[in-house]
């Protein structure tokens, strides 16, 4: 027969290697789905499609002065689009650290698309103070999209955020409960006066 000791290290294993497949019937087990990640996804994946190609206008329209600026957002655009195609392989590696990058990512690529939009409204006042009405109104049709696109990053950031936060929260319940049993454990342990009987 195993000890007591043995018993309450099985006990404490059992209860840090639960699954994490968000698919478990226990309650307090509530990670994001594959469903749930493959849906954040689609929206992300369609998201980056309406904005990427933003970023060839925005680069244009700002000429030598914002080539550096536009290479960083072609950065996050480019580790979004690796995320996706990472996370689509195995949705399951979202509950983890690389969720959260994602997030930021998510989030940095709807801050830059805020700051397309401010920089096309800034290049169409200029426009229209050079009498160029044309160019005016092709910042202007830029500066819409780019808040079009950002709104949509936001969404999506937003969903990622509470799929990552739910997988925080799991984790943090499944912490408890392995310390509680871990408690009763080292109580038992203590009762028993720590002995090892067979």
């Amino acid at each position: 027969m195993p000890s007591l000791r043995c018993l309450c290290v099985l006990f404490v294993l059992t209860a840090f290697s639960l699954p994490v497949n968000g698919q478990d019937k226990n309650k307090d087990v509530n990670f994001p789905t594959d469903d749930e990640i493959r849906l954040v996804l689609t929206q992300a994946d369609r998201a980056i499609g309406q904005y990427k190609p933003l970023l060839d206008q925005e680069a244009t329209m700002l000429g030598k002065e914002g080539a550096d600026a536009v290479a960083k957002d072609r950065e996050v655009v480019a580790s979004l689009e690796l995320a996706v195609k990472g996370f689509g392989k195995n949705p399951q590696a979202f509950n983890g650290p690389l969720g959260f990058t994602f997030f930021e990512w998510l989030d940095d690529a709807s801050r830059n698309a805020v700051l397309c939009s401010a920089n096309a409204v800034n290049k169409a006042f200029e426009s229209l103070l050079d009498g160029n009405k044309d160019q005016a109104e092709s910042a202007l049709h830029l500066s819409h999209n780019c808040t079009d696109a950002s709104t949509l990053l936001y969404t999506v950031s937003e969903n990622a955020g509470s799929l990552y936060t739910r997988y925080v929260q799991t984790e943090e319940k499944l912490a408890e409960k392995g310390g509680e049993v871990a408690k009763k454990c080292m109580d038992a342990l203590k009762q028993k006066g720590g002995t090892t009987s067979q």
